[in-house]
């Protein structure tokens, strides 16, 4: 049975690695040297199961093995079922592609008109600038080119990306991703994010990165100051169970804050991560700790290899009506599908909305009473309203006959 953390509990020190110097430790160039990235290094910590092993030794045909030191520190070593295990450990399902699973599964090569660039939306692009990550999410999306196991050969064309966007001034919103682009160099994201905001019609910058998850050492005064530079960048984070909520991941999310840079949080649906509701309430209620907004929840996309890691819809569903009403509303992330083969972010909500006619509209609340808003309006002679009789209020005057008129 999961029991949520308490709130003010935060996992911090170097666990595995505590021999290491703490200079070693809080470098991210340390951290990306010194990620685990074969069999024979996870079985230095973990009695890997046969499904695992078995994943390990495929993974350099699908999506290359790699953890930093830092996020493997968040494995519970002796639970092979571990929420953040799941994540990053590979399992022999990535061997089974089902027949409705897809290398590009939400259609990205089909709207590219260079490369790097997919441009599916009406005033936005998504700008792929790397195919590296600093660790592997086995369930990601772009394992057709992320890590180059399967020989996607990606390479990112800056210039030809910069050219595109400057020559199509319906672009107003720029998503940088990858791979990840916390893993250039910040002379790299300086000049980048220059060039774009000297583009007169690109109006916002995004940035979708793990990097503050598996690697909160790269979030420097040095990076947040180009970003400062450049702002307002939004960034969207990928956190997908409380565990992941670290000291260090707090303290990387206040130095984006305080550089001016608004956060939110995507998250996906993983089978025996997070798809039950204590979990997301835990993890969301943290997210705002951090001064994050969870923003997105994805159904996992129809990546091949995925099946094991995908939870049920009805799922997601239950979760949301179990979140609306129950928390604040800054909590409560959208449910989304990715449209397979390209048809974009679709909103999958509960059923709250029960008839909608030409009169009125009758919906369900959180708890499931029926409640109708009128569509139609029929305005009355302010001498009809007044003529009114009192009616009892029921709640503010506690059933008390009072001056409150209801026409």
């Amino acid at each position: 049975m999961f029991i949520p953390p308490r709130r003010h509990e935060w996992f911090e020190g170097q666990g595995l690695w505590s021999d290491v110097p703490e200079s070693s430790w809080k470098s991210w160039t340390w951290q990306l040297q010194n990620r685990l990235t074969r069999t024979e290094q996870l079985e230095k910590y973990l009695t890997l199961t046969p499904e695992e092993r078995a994943g390990c030794l495929f993974a350099n045909r699908k999506l290359a093995l790699a953890v930093t030191p830092y996020f493997f520190n968040l494995i519970d070593p002796s639970d092979p079922d571990c929420p953040i295990r799941r994540q990053v450990v590979p399992q022999g399902g990535e061997m089974t592609v089902a027949p409705e699973e897809m290398l590009d599964p939400v259609g990205e090569d089909e709207h590219s008109p260079v490369p790097g660039i997919v441009h599916r939306y009406p005033d936005r692009v998504l700008f792929l600038v790397t195919d590296r990550c600093a660790a592997y999410c086995r369930y990601c999306t772009r394992s057709r080119l992320v890590s180059n196991a399967q020989d996607y050969n990606f390479h990112p064309e800056y210039e030809q990306g910069l050219r595109y966007i400057e020559e199509h001034p319906e672009v107003r919103d720029v998503l940088l991703s990858g791979g990840d682009p916390l893993l250039l160099s910040d002379r790299k994201l300086d000049h980048l994010l220059g060039r774009l905001r000297a583009i007169p019609h690109v109006e916002f910058i995004r940035i979708g990165s793990r990097i503050p998850v598996f690697l909160p050492q790269r979030i420097t005064p040095a990076l947040c100051e180009i970003f400062r530079r450049h702002g307002p960048i939004w960034m969207s984070i990928h956190v997908n169970h409380p565990r992941e909520c670290t000291a260090e991941l707090r303290e990387a999310c206040a130095q984006l804050s305080f550089a001016g840079v608004p956060l939110g949080n995507q998250s996906v649906l993983l089978k025996g991560v997070n798809d039950d509701l204590e979990t997301m309430k835990a993890l969301v209620h943290k997210l705002l700790m951090m001064r994050v907004r969870p923003y997105y929840l994805y159904q996992c996309d129809l990546i091949t290899g995925s099946a094991h890691l995908r939870a049920n819809v009805r799922t997601g569903l239950e979760i949301m009506k179990g979140l609306r009403g129950h928390t604040t509303g800054y909590a409560v992330p959208q449910f989304v599908i990715d449209a397979p083969g390209g048809g974009g972010k679709v909103p999958i909500n509960p059923e709250y909305v029960v008839k909608l006619d030409e009169e009125e509209v009758h919906f369900r609340n959180y708890e499931g009473k029926l409640y109708r808003y009128p569509l139609a309006s029929t305005p009355m002679p302010q001498e009809a309203v007044a003529e009114t009789a009192p009616v009892e209020c029921g709640c503010c005057c506690n059933g008390d006959k009072g001056d409150k008129l209801l026409p």
